[in-house]
Parts: C-alpha cells; sequence; structure tokens
C-alpha cells in the first residue's frame, strides 16, 4: 500500500526542515519506506476533504490503505512500532525510547513553542519586552538536564532511536534563537541527527518541494 503525507504547499519556514512533515519524512526514511507527498495550500487545510484528515485543518497527515492518522508524535510511533530501525528489540530499551519521544513533545517543546509565540506572534505587545527572558529562562531549565544527559553519549539511551529523531526535530526550532548555541553538548547532538542520511534525504525533500533543486543548488 502507498503511503501518502501531506505537506504545507508552501511552507512558513522556506523548507528548511522545521515543518512538521519533516519529522515524518524522516521516520519514513529511516526504514526505508517509499511514501509520497501531497502538498496542501492554506485554503485547502480548512477545507471538508482535508478536516477528514486531520480535524484541526493542519499538517502533516499520514495515509496508508484505510488508515488516516494525524500528529506527528502518533505517525512517528506507529513507523517505528511497525518496521524495524527506530525502536529497540529489548522490551525496556523500548519504552525508554518511547518515554523520550513523549519528553520530547510534552516537556522539551511547549516553551520553545512559547518562544516562537513570543518572537513572532507578541512582538508588538506592550509586555513583550519583559516577557521574553521569562519564556527563555523556561527554556534554559530544560535544557539543562537534557544537556547533562547528552554530555557523554552519542544518543539519548544507547543507540538512536524515536526518541532521538523526535528530540532533534524540536531542538531544531531553537537554532534561530541562539539559545543552542549556550548548551555545545546539545547544538553537537542536533549536528549529529542532520548528519544522519535520512535526515539528509528527508530534508532535501521538504527544500526541493519548497524551493526546487537541492539546498547547494
Amino acid at each position: 500500500m502507498t503511503i501518502t503525507i501531506t505537506a504545507f504547499e508552501r511552507s512558513p519556514d522556506g523548507g528548511r526542515g522545521l515543518a512538521r512533515d519533516t519529522r515524518v519524512r524522516w521516520a519514513l526514511e529511516e526504514v526505508g519506506l517509499p511514501y509520497e507527498v501531497r502538498p496542501v495550500s492554506f485554503a485547502a487545510m480548512k477545507q471538508p476533504a482535508h478536516l477528514a484528515l486531520h480535524p484541526f485543518g493542519q499538517i502533516p497527515t499520514y495515509e496508508e490503505g484505510g488508515l488516516a492518522l494525524f500528529e506527528t508524535g502518533a505517525i512517528v510511533f506507529h513507523i517505528a512500532s511497525r518496521h524495524e530501525g527506530l525502536l529497540p528489540a529489548d522490551a525496556d530499551a523500548r519504552a525508554r525510547a518511547i518515554t523520550w519521544m513523549f519528553a520530547a513533545l510534552n516537556t522539551v517543546e511547549p516553551p520553545i513553542l512559547e518562544l516562537v509565540t513570543a518572537r513572532i506572534l507578541e512582538a508588538d505587545k506592550p509586555w513583550s519586552r519583559e516577557r521574553l527572558p521569562l519564556v527563555e529562562d523556561r527554556i534554559r531549565a530544560r535544557l539543562r538536564p537534557l544537556s547533562a544527559r547528552l554530555a557523554k553519549a552519542g544518543w539519548l539511551d544507547g543507540a538512536f532511536s524515536a526518541g532521538d529523531l523526535m528530540m532533534v526535530s524540536v531542538l531544531l526550532r531553537l537554532r534561530a534563537s541562539g539559545l543552542l548555541d549556550e548548551f555545545p553538548d546539545l547544538a553537537a547532538y542536533v549536528a549529529r541527527g542532520e548528519a544522519r542520511p535520512a535526515y539528509r534525504r528527508a530534508f532535501e525533500a521538504q527544500w526541493a518541494l519548497n524551493n526546487g533543486g537541492s539546498p547547494s543548488a
């Protein structure tokens, strides 16, 4: 059965790997599954056909036969649980990898998204200047223990897993802020994730959709 995912017809990040379809592309590339991409415009995302796949009118979605999924965490977990390469065979190690997936989405990502909101959507508010340092400190509070975890390890728990895929994807959103540079161990961790051939293929595919050609072209 052909796997089809949806992606922005024109991504707000210009194809720089921050849109959430990159996470799904990366997972599919890691396990070696072919897939098709259906670009969706912002207008089409709010139409009944897309809302039938994603009730909140967002991307990505995942279709395989009669199965339709939304939410990147659920999609990546589905891929990882059915195909070798993203979750360990050992039951305990598998449970830990899944825990790190949840940690990336539920503990680390929320304050990072709050920073995006504060810097972009709320930049014109009179209280924005006072609020921004508070948001940044909340992010640092998450990054410190994560950095300590990775100070002497390549990945979060042994070999690369879906937990690392999600965590690297989340941390990538911090690069423009400069906060990632405050934690060299985390910056190196993200670089290791980006260096994986599967990530490069996913990134280049998203870039090509938005810009045509390869990033180096």
